[in-house]
């Protein structure tokens, strides 16, 4: 049975503090095994990878399985931008006629539709009389195994 050894030698103590995890330099293969290097390449900040603009940037969990196409599941956390620009075909978080909801934004005959990522959901049309408020882009899902 294969062992895996963390080589950081911050105490656990602080690492449950900090907002820094060990990033290894070595890859992990997804298919057979390959020898580990026994190499830190440093700390790892995820909200400098996570978040482009902090200052416009939230989070959400997910609720229902409307987006599971493309990958989104319910109890997923949605790290959402909310500086980027809500373009065709963008996954985004609404608020349609008083209710916040993830769908894919399109375009159709000059038209929006939110479209959900399961045959089993309707697109939701935006027409006019649509109470439909944008609060961001969708960039990062967060899925637990």
């Amino acid at each position: 049975m294969a062992k895996a050894t963390v080589l950081s030698k911050v105490p656990f103590e602080d690492r449950l503090s900090s907002k820094y995890v060990p990033l290894f330099t070595g890859r992990v293969a997804a298919g057979f095994p390959s020898p580990a290097d026994d190499y830190l390449e440093g700390p790892l900040d995820l909200n400098k990878h996570l978040i482009q603009h902090p200052a416009a940037t939230f989070f959400v969990r997910v609720t229902g399985d409307s987006m599971i196409g493309a990958g989104i599941h319910s109890g997923d956390m949605l790290i959402v931008d909310r500086a980027l620009e809500p373009a065709d075909n963008k996954v985004i978080i609404a608020v349609v006629n008083g209710e916040l909801t993830v769908k894919r934004l399109c375009k159709r005959n000059n038209q929006l539709v939110l479209m959900p990522e399961n045959d089993n959901c309707k697109p939701i049309p935006i027409e006019d009389e649509t109470d439909f408020e944008v609060w961001g882009v969708v960039t990062v899902v967060i899925h637990s195994l």
